[in-house]
């Protein structure tokens, strides 16, 4: 490890691997050409049957899909699996020496990977605690190769680990309570402890009701002590100020839900860009305990939003970067089981030994529909995310262990159609799209449609530099191309008034130089054969530094151009293609990207 003086760095290792376009082949003396302005419709079909088994080896002529009604033709199709090994056919990995990383991957990989996102803007304190539990659960015993990012959602979004298929990782960021991101609330506990004393007080002190003891029939409500009677209001009376402040609460608390709404449609904004850099389908299984959101809304869900000032153009967006990046949501209710039972212990029963006619008893079945009215309001919610995006909602169990675990293993058996949609319009209106299989009786869960908008977010655009995407922090590592990392402080260090090593000029203040050397696997880099025996070819390197919040503080890159004589070919056809980089650092928890 660094000496103190030194920032501690960790290391993820990710590579470029160059992809090959097929291009229309034209007469002699007449140059190619690509067409690009072709739209392409993907969707990800999850095709299982009995008690959610995936079905295998279905084909491309099993599958129909419809766009508004019409039949559309099939130009792409894939079945994608998750990879297994029978035990022991396959060595674990070695513990790396300090300092050490690899992107070699411990299991085979699927071709899914998932996002937990834990929801405390929408969610009790309480349930946070038991998601969180939950999760860990899982972490216990996720299958090898699960490739898995965790996020958090509070007063930001914050991306507590980035994508890895070390469990034991993801096991030690999860308990840790101080990770980044991780808080059990969005208000601190002074403000909940408020309002919880608001709502006591509003309880206590709400209007009399009809037959209540502290009505006189016919008499005034009016205070003895001042004026009362028609026309009059008493502004110390009990009941005018409860009033005020009860409207007032139920201000804030319409306010608290806009402000939540726009958040939440931010957040998921966010991280489908994220995402969107990652090829293949992206299972996002988002433990709330309330999903204020519609991601393709109806009419009066529409109307919902307008009422609450929420741009549908905002929506839209959000429902934009989802599709372009083939996120499919989870919605997992972070408590469980949706439990109240009238005859519980906190709900008294027109039976109980009150009376019939007891209006506590009254108002207990006044809460109990009103909270059978809220469960069936957010299961619908959830359903309508799930099948909007692809996924499925997850409520009515206590085992979010064994749910999550069904959510992602549910996510790493897919089928992939593309094709080109029959209408060409891009008006920004929502095409319905429609997925059959032509015989048997499956369930097929798959994005129910998307919006036809002119101009692609602009994540689904590609980047102008190829080694970009690969590099933002916590992308899954690319594996074609498998290398080794040693990241040490360079010794000796240089001095203060040295020339920086890096790319970003406004990198200021006291810095680390690290050396990099990296161990090419020889046999993934092409090289090719050119007179006299030697071998040549190139290769790319891409650095970059982020600090704990994800800001990045420094780069560098560079083109390795290799024209091996045959006795260095020789050598590293026994140890690898070797590549040497330094890059300055400030003097604090850093990520380094490769």
């Amino acid at each position: 490890m660094p000496s103190r003086s030194a920032s501690r760095i960790a290391a993820a290792c990710c590579v470029f691997v160059a992809a090959t376009v097929a291009v229309r082949s034209a007469p002699a003396g007449q140059t190619p050409t690509l067409r690009t302005n072709a739209r392409e419709v993907v969707v990800d079909v999850v095709v299982t049957k009995g008690k959610d088994e995936p079905v295998l080896a279905l084909g491309k002529g099993d599958f129909q899909i419809l766009e508004d009604g019409k039949p559309q033709t099939i130009d792409f199709f894939e079945e994608h699996s998750a990879r297994t090994l029978p035990p022991g056919a396959r060595p674990e990995l070695p513990k790396m020496p300090p300092n050490v990383y690899t992107n070699v991957p411990p299991a085979p990989e699927s071709d899914a990977v998932n996002v937990l996102l834990l929801d405390s803007l929408n969610t009790p304190p309480q349930m946070i605690s038991n998601a969180r539990n939950q999760i860990l659960g899982y972490l216990n015993h996720v299958k090898p190769g699960t490739r898995i990012a965790i996020f958090a959602l509070n007063d930001k979004l914050n991306m507590v680990q980035g994508f890895t298929a070390d469990a034991a990782l993801l096991r030690e960021i999860a308990i840790q309570q101080t990770a980044p991101g991780i808080s059990t609330s969005l208000v601190a506990k002074s403000e909940i402890a408020g309002e919880q004393e608001l709502e006591s007080f509003l309880a206590s002190n709400a209007p009399p009701g009809p037959g209540s003891a502290s009505a006189s029939a016919g008499g005034s409500t009016g205070n003895s002590n001042g004026p009362s009677g028609p026309g009059w209001s008493n502004p110390t009376s009990p009941v005018t100020a409860t009033s005020a402040v009860a409207s007032a609460f139920a201000s804030y608390q319409s306010f608290q839900k806009t402000n939540r709404t726009r958040m939440t449609l931010e957040a998921l904004s966010d991280i489908a860009r994220y995402l969107a850099a990652v090829p293949e389908r992206k299972n996002l299984i988002w433990f709330s305990g309330d999903f204020p959101v519609y991601i393709f809304p109806l009419f009066d869900q529409r109307q919902d939003y307008a009422d609450d000032s929420i741009a549908l153009s905002q929506v839209q967006k959000t429902a934009d970067l989802l599709t372009a990046a083939r996120v499919a949501v989870y919605p997992v209710f972070a408590n469980g089981i949706m439990s109240d039972d009238i005859v519980s212990a906190d709900n008294r029963s027109p039976g109980s030994a009150a009376g019939p006619g007891n209006l506590a008893a009254m108002a207990g079945i006044g809460a109990y529909t009103a909270s059978n009215s809220d469960r069936a309001s957010q299961i619908a919610a959830m359903n309508q995310i799930a099948s909007d995006t692809g996924g499925k909602a997850i409520y009515n169990t206590n085992d979010l262990d064994a749910a999550t675990e069904h959510a992602i293993a549910d996510g790493s058996h897919y089928y992939t159609l593309a094709y080109s949609p029959a209408n060409r319009k891009m008006d920004g209106k929502y095409r319905k799209v429609e997925v059959k299989i032509v015989s048997g009786k499956y369930r097929l869960d798959y994005r129910r449609g998307y919006n036809a908008d002119d101009n692609p977010p602009a994540s689904a655009k590609p980047d102008s530099d190829p080694l970009h995407p690969l590099l933002i922090r916590g992308v899954p590592a690319a594996t074609q191309i498998l290398f080794g990392a040693r990241v040490v402080p360079a010794s000796p260090q240089p001095a203060p008034n040295a020339t920086r090593a890096g790319k970003n000029p406004k990198l200021a203040g006291p810095v680390t130089r690290y050396s990099i050397d990296l161990m090419v696997r020889w046999t993934d880099v092409a090289l090719k054969v050119e007179t006299e025996g030697t071998h040549a070819g190139k290769l790319q390197i891409g650095l970059l530094a982020y600090d704990r919040d994800g800001k990045a503080v420094n780069w560098a890159g560079a083109t390795q151009q290799m024209n091996l004589q045959p006795d260095i070919y020789a050598a590293i056809q026994k140890s690898g293609v070797p590549v040497h980089m330094e890059i300055d650092v400030p003097n604090q928890d850093l990520w380094l990207e490769i």
